[in-house]
């Protein structure tokens, strides 16, 4: 018999990191000094992890939820702080998740983590420039004035920060999720 993508244990541990995501999001928010609508939260960690145990679809699903909790359920920033937050932490789960499936290393996880965060900050850079500039209905120059003071430091110490906490905790926790 065929094992089905989705049993209850993977779908319990997989509420239980998007759970984990929520609670980090609600207790550890730091705002980043040069533009305070700009927040650092650790929420990114569980999904993460998810995305290194169980695949880049897991992954994804977990963001797509955290995504859509924070964004209606908790007073986010609606559409646009979904449609912000989704793409760059779904870019880093598939891509750390693709990579690590194929050779479970310590190696493999960093550099999964090192590609995650160059193509989030590529990719958030663009999506900076295009639906910043028309959600907060300013010229594109404004947004495009930002990225490198700004948006390009921001979204490196808010992935590189999330990258380094998940590959020092992954293992440690690991063997619970594959139990």
């Amino acid at each position: 018999m065929k094992e089905s993508k989705f049993n209850t244990s993977k779908l319990v541990k997989m509420a239980m990191m998007t759970a984990l995501s929520i609670v980090l999001l609600l207790l550890i928010r730091v705002p980043f000094p040069p533009a305070p609508f700009l927040v650092y939260d650790p929420a990114d960690i569980p999904i993460y992890i998810t995305a290194f145990a169980f695949g880049p679809f897991e992954g994804l699903i977990v963001t797509l939820v955290v995504c859509l909790i924070q964004a209606f359920g908790l007073g986010g920033d609606g559409l646009y702080g979904f449609l912000m937050h989704f793409v760059a932490t779904g870019l880093v789960a598939v891509v750390i998740g693709s990579i690590y499936r194929r050779n479970k290393t310590k190696k493999t996880a960093l550099i999964s983590l090192v590609i995650g965060i160059v193509v989030c900050i590529v990719v958030m850079c663009f999506m900076n420039y295009f639906v910043t500039s028309a959600y907060m209905g300013v010229d594109r120059s404004v947004v495009k004035a930002m990225l490198l003071p700004t948006i390009i430091p921001f979204n490196l110490i808010k992935v590189g920060l999330n990258s380094l906490l998940t590959f020092i905790l992954y293992k440690r926790i690991s063997g619970f999720l594959h139990k």
